[in-house]
């Protein structure tokens, strides 16, 4: 069985699209369990369960996405996971295609690929872009020569004698558990035709709050494991790259901009040198402008 499990909060708006989005993959033998803290959210989800009784709704405690997935799991029956979020959606062959990347037996995990449908029109639409090109160009060129590379939190699958229990302190949990897979002798794969569309921040402050606490994720989990995953130096070796995606004037200035945005990024990351110790809560902060 394939259990598809999406993780949400406050997020009534966008839930029953995640959820028809997904039923239109048609995976067979498969369940979807909805996890979310809030009646709001869990009650627009039971307008789908009440007809397709392979959809099941969970009230979690409110204690973030990792004790949210770590409940989830418990409750689900698959032998696979498919993991993605109450305010993304998916093509109708994203999760098919994911699954199919298990006849290798090597491979453990599986990561989609963040698609922005923000307008590049705008800064942050542009942002969004750029950042999100460039991701699916490295984990390409990770594939081709045989490197490793991180699930997309937005939308994996991965084994699940794999999974491990997520400590609720952290921030990345994708990046934690791709570790995980790696640390038990397996691969991940990319699907690259596993398209999941997100909305980012329209704002400073809304891309600080998100950048923050994902990049900063990563920090975190290089004090748990005591591996570095991302830096600012690595960052930087691949930033001359975002050139080839500009073409106008409009597209240098937002460019430059971003340039200067992910120093004060890495400035206020580093600003927080006891990320481990520090709750959860104190650090992660929910991000209006992309629902």
């Amino acid at each position: 069985m394939i259990s598809i499990i999406i993780t949400a909060l406050k997020e009534p708006k966008t839930i029953g699209r995640a959820i028809e989005k997904i039923l239109e993959n048609k995976i067979k033998n498969s369940e979807i369990l909805v996890v979310a803290p809030d009646d709001e959210t869990l009650n627009e989800a039971k307008k789908y369960s009440s007809k397709d009784k392979s959809i099941k709704i969970i009230k979690d405690a409110g204690k973030g996405k990792p004790a949210a997935l770590n409940l989830a799991v418990n409750k689900s029956k698959g032998d696979t996971l498919v993991l993605t979020d109450g305010d993304v959606y998916i093509n109708e062959k994203s999760i098919s295609l994911l699954l199919s990347y298990f006849k290798d037996k090597k491979v453990g995990a599986v990561s989609g690929r963040p698609v922005s449908i923000s307008s590049k029109n705008t800064r942050y639409g542009y942002w969004a872009f750029l950042l999100s090109e460039i991701a699916n160009e490295r984990r390409k060129k990770a594939i081709k020569f045989k490197k490793r590379i991180f699930c997309s939190g937005y939308l994996f699958a991965i084994k699940r004698e794999l999974f491990p229990h997520l400590d609720e302190e952290l921030l990345s949990e994708d990046g934690f558990i791709s570790h995980q897979v790696y640390k038990k002798g397996y691969q991940i794969a990319y699907s690259e035709k596993s398209e999941v569309y997100i909305k980012y921040p329209s704002n400073f402050k809304d891309w600080i709050i998100q950048k923050r606490r994902s990049t900063g994720g990563y920090n975190q989990i290089k004090k748990l494991i005591n591996i570095e995953i991302r830096s600012f130096k690595k960052e930087s070796l691949g930033a001359f790259q975002l050139f080839r995606y500009i073409s106008n004037a409009k597209e240098f200035f937002w460019l430059i901009e971003l340039y200067l945005s992910r120093i004060y990024l890495w400035f206020k990351i580093y600003q927080d040198v006891n990320i481990k110790k520090r709750k959860r809560e104190e650090i992660w902060k929910r991000v209006e402008s992309t629902k």
